[in-house]
């Protein structure tokens, strides 16, 4: 068995309606994903499988969201080393967890991709490590021109998570 983690890109499903997160794992083990787990009710899901390629879990994974919960959510999903190096890899250890975000990718960015976003600065710090955006936004991230920068269309597939969340789901992964 190998240990997972998915970070769903939203858990709204319209207007006043979220996933709740003993659904999200229900979802999960009914897929035959084992031992779900998740972590606040932000969409971030800890579960072991049958090892196999991260594409197979994150289109099962989000074909069962569609038919549990009727939308389409993008899913990114990365085995339990992949998440450590991840951790391990936070550029801005010195900035405040819950201002200190990073962007998880579906596929790696390219360091070309921090002059794309260079217009939307305010002081931000950004560094792209094993193919993922960091950021330390060094104030409030809502109020920040950078934030509304970060889209599916100019980046690709990912999901943005604070530092918190990316220590919590470390911790859930090493118990």
């Amino acid at each position: 068995m190998a240990l997972y983690v998915a970070l769903l890109h939203s858990i709204v499903l319209g207007a006043g309606r979220r996933v709740v997160m003993s659904d999200l794992k229900a979802m999960a083990e009914g897929l035959g994903f084992r031992n779900a787990r998740t972590l606040v009710a932000t969409g971030n899901l800890v579960f072991e499988s049958e090892k196999r390629s991260i594409a197979s879990i994150e289109a099962q994974l989000e074909a069962g969201f569609v038919k549990a919960f009727g939308k389409h959510v993008d899913i990114v999903v990365r085995d339990a080393e992949t998440w450590l190096k991840l951790a391990e890899g936070n550029p801005f250890v010195d900035g405040m967890g819950s201002e200190v975000a990073i962007r998880v990718m579906r596929q790696p960015l390219e360091p070309r991709i921090l002059e794309v976003l260079a217009k939307y600065r305010q002081g931000e710090r950004m560094a792209i490590v094993g193919g993922d955006l960091w950021i330390d936004f060094g104030l409030k991230a809502s109020e920040t021109k950078l934030l509304p920068a970060l889209t599916t269309k100019r980046l690709g597939i990912g999901t943005m998570r604070n530092w918190n969340t990316v220590r919590g789901l470390t911790e859930m992964i090493r118990s």
